[in-house]
């Protein structure tokens, strides 16, 4: 059926919209950054596909999903007349990967399937990014994780890590130190690489790989070489060739050193860090020929070695960020998505939002097991009592009453996110101080007594 515009103005003596940008899997918290960004009454945002086929299921059919946006967006044609002026979206796979396929369908802006596929598929990306920053990279190895003797033919020492050639968030990914570590992992690792190898084969089927990278296909995983030290996302976007960074993102990890802490904004890193961080962003996304299209880079620097190490690459603004922006700048990062896609330069300020910084936290409890349920949560009143302490904190539990830990989507093999916290402060001490407030104010028990 027709989808409905979600910022169309009612009154006939407003200003029209004059876009037509179409967001796969757009929920109610993205929407209203969207009605953000600077000069949103200029779009008409629609939502294509239902938030819960992306966000609330492993189950990711690409070629039934590209078809049911493109009838969905038809369908809104045939009723409205209207015209398709961007096809977009703010989250990791399925949503960023079969992008520059519906983009293609409607002949609108999008980065390639080439290049994105050189950012996304873990291998052919390391690959690439040997060619222009080898330096900046750790000893890598593809291997298939159902061939028994695959441990014996990994060349990299203890410890190290691995994860498939495609997931999404942390899904899969193990801190392997010994052989037994590696085949506890490959259990797991066996057991649901299907949900993602599957899907990502077909959109590898779409494009023209090298024999090199297409003997590596999506039930593969990559082993490398530790890297570490002080984690950050670089943000930018690629547009009319050129590359740019707006913000630098602190990602801080609990003292497991897997699972992230926090997420704040802006990165408290020395000048010369962050300007090398943007120096290799603009050699590879360069050097790989994405463009027309957001991205964010994750890098550590290595304090002690004073060394910068490019983590990993995705093609979309993380959506994590949007709020922190949005309190720290005064604009959400959805801006650049969507004046890039409407084929406009971004113009993104600076310092113009309410705090000096702002964070998300991820509040998570460890040693849980799978069977943990979830026996009480904070109520609307509670949460309304936060945000009346803590003007414009967004507080959202990621769990009801009765849900079972293990059943939650997306998280990493250590820790179950059970709310996530958008705070803004005066410095990282008065964030902090607000954090370890509201986990007083918010009451999640448990049946197994995790907290």
């Amino acid at each position: 059926m027709p989808l409905p515009a979600t910022n169309q103005a009612t009154n006939p003596a407003t200003k029209p919209a004059t876009k037509n940008v179409f967001l796969v899997g757009l929920d109610d918290f993205n929407r209203d950054k969207l009605r953000s960004i600077r000069d949103a009454d200029d779009y008409a945002f629609h939502g294509v596909l239902d938030p819960a086929e992306v966000l609330e299921t492993y189950d990711f059919p690409i070629e039934q999903m590209l078809d049911r946006a493109e009838q969905q967006i038809r369908a809104w044609q045939a009723d409205t007349g209207g015209g398709v002026d961007a096809i977009t979206g703010y989250m990791d796979f399925p949503v960023s990967t079969m992008l520059p396929l519906l983009c293609e369908r409607f002949g609108v802006r999008s980065a390639s399937l080439q290049s994105l596929l050189k950012c996304e598929h873990k291998y052919w990306s390391r690959l690439v990014q040997r060619e222009v920053v080898p330096e900046h990279i750790p000893p890598f190895v593809a291997f298939d994780p159902f061939d028994e003797s695959a441990f014996d033919a990994i060349d990299i020492p203890l410890p190290f890590w691995v994860k498939p050639i495609k997931s999404s968030g942390s899904m899969l990914g193990f801190h392997i130190a010994s052989r037994e570590d590696f085949e506890a992992a490959m259990v797991e690792i066996r057991d649901q690489i299907h949900l993602i190898s599957g899907p990502f084969n077909f959109v590898l089927d779409q494009a023209s790989l090298p024999e090199e990278v297409a003997a590596v296909d999506g039930h593969f995983c990559l082993a490398e070489g530790i890297i570490g030290g002080r984690q950050c996302t670089l943000e930018g976007y690629a547009f009319g060739g050129e590359v740019h960074d707006f913000g630098i993102i602190d990602s801080v990890r609990y003292q497991n050193g897997s699972s992230f802490f926090r997420y704040e904004y802006p990165s408290n890193l020395p000048d010369r860090v962050r300007e090398k961080m943007s120096e290799i962003t603009r050699a590879v996304i360069a050097h790989i020929g994405f463009d027309d299209c957001a991205f964010n880079i994750e890098f550590f620097w290595d304090r002690e070695l004073n060394h910068v190490w490019l983590l990993e690459i995705n093609t979309r603004v993380s959506q994590s960020h949007s709020d922190i922006f949005e309190k720290v700048d005064g604009q959400s990062n959805q801006q650049i998505t969507i004046q890039v896609a409407c084929g406009q330069r971004p113009d993104f300020p600076r310092g113009q939002g309410r705090y000096a910084c702002a964070a998300k936290f991820f509040w998570r409890v460890f040693d849980a097991d799978v069977d943990t349920e979830v026996t009480r949560v904070p109520t609307v009143d509670e949460i309304d009592a936060v945000a009346g302490r803590f003007p414009a904190t967004v507080v959202k539990p990621q769990v009801e009453v009765s849900t079972r830990l293990g059943d939650l989507l997306e998280q990493d093999s250590y820790s179950f996110v059970i709310c996530e916290l958008y705070l803004g402060g005066d410095d990282t001490k008065d964030l902090l101080d607000k954090y370890v407030e509201c986990r007083e104010l918010l009451p999640f028990e448990f049946a197994s007594g995790a907290g």
